[in-house]
């Protein structure tokens, strides 16, 4: 390379030009190549560069600068700007060259030379020209020679132009092309993160984990899942977390993950305990594949064991994710440091992918998924809008999409109704919904709702008679999101890891819990409190007593469904919740104030409990018999069916709310131990809810319906009470005097009054049949009604209405003189 930029700069100062500027001057001989006038410098003619490619003329440039003559040296100079070809071939680049004929030879001003031109390329864009150049062949060589050994010195040039032009092309091509074998490692994207291994929502048996050591069984290996919860007892046989013993220095806590995986990550957590603090600081990780052989994860810089940050509270859930997925069976975490004064306590989840087994070795693991053409993924709220207004348009005769009210933070409350006729009441056809949504960081409710939104229409457009049924003889109404002011900043930045979004773990927290009690808090003794007694008109009995608050704040969500609720005639409702796996009912909250929990059953205990057996009878996961307890609790003892303040109480809650101030039977569902699935999981999930979900919507046909009429106008009464004898609660009809009661099967005393009309009462059976039974009353209104109304009107009293009235006056004065 210095050989060739040396030959340049000697060409340079001996005047001679670039080929593509013009000519080069050759010489005779290697003794004469210096030899010119003292002060001239030999001129050469230059050709005309132009535009027009079939033009060009001979120009003369005299030289600003003389150089002055050297002497001629007494030795001759080596040899070395003989014209040689260069680059050697060996090295010559292969650069295309375009077939343009050459140009015709010019003359020049030197005598004895030719010009030729050299084939060009046209350049992509630009006019293509001709540049004519000169030669002088040498002593004992022909021109056909000179012109071999003038090529390459004149192709160098180009070739350099060629070189920057192939290198302007590299930079443009951005289009990306498809991998090699060779580089197929390099050039594919990241494989996208593994999904929970299955620690919280149970599919990892309590067989598959081991331990250096436990403090009790309530603190065994078993006992180290995600999210699990601690029984109200210390040190009983359901605790919150995987603890060793106080004398083990070298703790861990192993899984086997049943067949060989690739690890991307853990999740941890502390104890969960309200009488205690541990939690791990800092933990190493390990990985076998026969649980003798191990090996760790290494820190690329340093290349020791990589250290992982552990917890610094017991609930908030960190992530740590390996620099290097792992591909083995066991994996197994060593705390290295934990909360002074404290014990090395675990609750963890493992990002694992399970890998294919060729040769069947491992039993072979149950599908997890589902034949509906369904959207398996979770929503935020803007994708959730999305999809229910695509629900809208492809069953645009069936639903309807409307705001109750809007969040904190200005979000829509967005409800989907499917009927046959959306938007409007019909006369004699119940009202149900379903809730979800409440909590946050409870997102399963919310998404089984937008799968049951998208199954229900796809089943009535293909035909299918119990869903054509369904919605034609009911109306429905979704609340995927009650709460989507907590959704979104659980889905974004909280302090809970529960789900995963994008490709990447995101953390869930839940800053919002509407309470029904910021309204309507219920107290058995209030006087102290100074609240205002409120009066229910749908209750009789001390029950739990409810008082409003005159100065309390409630919150937008929660206003907006309480108007909600009053506003629509709801007859059967369920919320939506997740972290376990039963059916409660109301009453939520204990009838002593002081008791964590007590059996505070309604007036309507047979109703509810069939309803709730309803559901739970027909989910898959709550009749699965090998399916453990979540936390601390089995509930499949009692069907996984139970009386919400006999769980635990809990105020003001919406179960309550919906029974004592509205006609709604309104039930609790929590569906699943995980309350965030993994997206892969919704299928599953979906399959286990799925026929329970609609099997409990079509219970609202049980009991019995019918009309309040006046006997006179044959008009519906609104507002009429419907008490049946023996229960002390009555329901209210709507405003066209349709109403709707819910009963278990049975003969039943109904009576039906409103204000102004005489009371009528009559006897009604409800079956095991499908469908409610009929039960319409007719109301004649009494004197003193009839005389307003006519009073009102300014029309003229009956005589005969007269002649009772006067009889009615004359009771009362004999009454009152007999008194007297």
């Amino acid at each position: 390379m210095r050989a060739f930029l040396l030959t340049l700069t000697v060409l340079a100062q001996s005047s001679r030009l670039s080929p593509r500027l013009g000519a080069i001057p050759v010489f005779a001989n290697s003794t004469s190549r210096l030899r010119t006038s003292e002060n001239q410098v030999p001129s050469t003619s230059r050709p005309a560069i132009s535009p027009d490619p079939t033009t060009s003329a001979p120009w003369s440039r005299t030289p600003k600068f003389q150089v002055p003559r050297t002497s001629r040296p007494s030795t001759p100079i080596p040899n070395i700007l003989t014209p040689r070809p260069w680059p050697p071939e060996s090295l010559t680049p292969r650069i295309p060259w375009s077939s343009t004929s050459p140009a015709p030879a010019t003359p020049t001003s030197r005598p004895g030379t030719q010009t030729t031109s050299v084939p060009r390329t046209t350049r992509p864009g630009t006019p293509a020209f001709r540049t004519p150049h000169t030669f002088t062949p040498m002593p004992g060589e022909s021109k056909e020679e000179a012109k071999k050994k003038a090529k390459p010195k004149l192709r160098v040039k180009v070739r350099v132009v060629k070189k920057k032009k192939v290198v302007i092309k590299k930079k443009k091509k951005l289009v990306p092309t498809q991998p090699s074998p060779e580089n197929q490692e390099i050039t594919q994207d990241p494989e996208p993160g593994c999904p929970p291994l299955g620690l919280e929502s149970l599919r990892v048996s309590d067989e598959q984990f081991q331990a250096s050591s436990s403090q009790s069984y309530g603190l065994g290996a078993h006992r180290g899942r995600l999210n699990i919860q601690s029984g109200l007892e210390d040190g009983d046989l359901f605790d919150g977390a995987w603890c060793p013993e106080p004398e083990d220095d070298r703790p861990w806590l192993q899984v086997d993950a049943g067949r060989t995986a690739r690890f991307t990550g853990v999740i941890t957590q502390g104890r969960n305990s309200i009488w205690r603090y541990d939690w791990v600081t800092s933990y190493k990780v390990q990985f076998s594949n026969d649980t003798l052989t191990w090996w760790g994860t290494k820190n690329r810089s340093s290349g020791l064991d990589e250290v992982f940050p552990g917890n610094s509270d017991p609930d908030t859930s960190v992530l740590a994710l390996f620099s290097q997925p792992q591909v083995a069976r066991y994996i197994r975490l060593l705390p290295q440091t934990w909360l002074d004064g404290g014990a090395a306590c675990l609750r963890l989840e493992v990002l694992a992918c399970l890998l294919p087994d060729p040769n069947g070795l491992f039993p072979r693991e149950p599908q997890l998924g589902s034949s509906d053409p369904l959207d398996f993924r979770h929503h935020n709220y803007k994708a959730m809008r999305q999809l229910m207004k695509k629900v809208n348009e492809q069953c645009p005769n069936i639903t309807r999409v409307y705001s109750i009210g809007k969040s904190y933070q200005g979000l829509k409350l967005y409800v989907m109704e499917m009927s046959d006729k959306p938007g409007e009441h019909e006369l004699g056809e119940p009202e149900v919904r379903y809730v979800a949504g409440m909590h946050g960081n409870e997102a399963l409710g919310r998404e089984l709702l937008l799968l049951l939104m998208q199954y229900l229409c796809l089943e009535f457009l293909r035909g299918n008679p119990r869903v054509t049924r369904l919605l034609t003889e009911t109306r429905i109404h979704l609340l995927p999101s009650m709460n989507p002011d907590g959704y979104e900043i659980a889905y974004q930045r909280g302090s809970e890891l529960v789900g995963w979004a994008e490709g990447r773990w995101t953390r869930q927290y839940i800053d919002l819990n509407h309470n029904f009690a910021d309204l309507n808090t219920p107290f058995w003794e209030a006087e102290d409190e100074g609240l205002v007694p409120h009066k229910f008109p749908n209750h009789h009995l001390p029950l739990p007593a409810y008082y409003v608050m005159p100065n309390a704040t409630v919150a937008p969500e929660t206003r907006a469904v309480i108007d909600w609720m009053q506003r629509i005639p709801f007859v059967l409702s369920a919320n939506l919740h997740g972290g376990e796996l039963v059916v409660s009912y109301p009453f939520d909250m204990t009838r002593t104030p002081w008791e964590a929990s007590e059996l505070t059953p309604t007036p309507d205990e047979p109703v509810f409990r069939w309803l709730s057996t309803v559901y739970a009878g027909t989910s898959r996961a709550m009749n699965d018999p090998g399916r453990r307890p979540c936390h601390s609790e089995d509930f499949s003892h009692h069907g996984h069916v139970i009386n919400g303040a006999e769980w635990h109480s809990v105020v003001g809650s919406m179960n309550d709310f919906s029974y004592l101030h509205t006609n709604c039977f309104e039930i609790t569902v929590e569906l699943s131990c995980d309350k965030f699935p993994h997206e892969s999981e919704l299928p599953q999930e979906w399959e286990n809810n799925k026929d329970a979900l609609i099997t409990y919507l079509e219970q609202v046909r049980m009991g019995i319906s019918g009309l309040v009429l006046d006997k006179d106008t044959e008009q519906g009464i609104p507002d009429a009470v419907i008490a049946v004898d023996g229960i002390n609660h009555d329901v209210t009809t709507a405003p066209g005097g349709d109403y709707w009661r819910m009963l278990t099967p049975g003969d039943y005393m109904v009576t039906a009054s409103a204000e102004g009309y005489h009371s009528a009462t009559k006897g009604c059976r409800v079956s095991f049949e499908e469908g409610p039974t009929p039960c319409h009353f007719r109301l004649s209104k009494t004197p003193k009604q009839r005389l307003r109304e006519l009073l009102a009107a300014g029309a003229k009293v009956p005589p005969d209405l007269r002649r009772r009235l006067d009889r009615l006056r004359g009771r009362g004065v004999r009454a009152g003189g007999a008194g007297r």
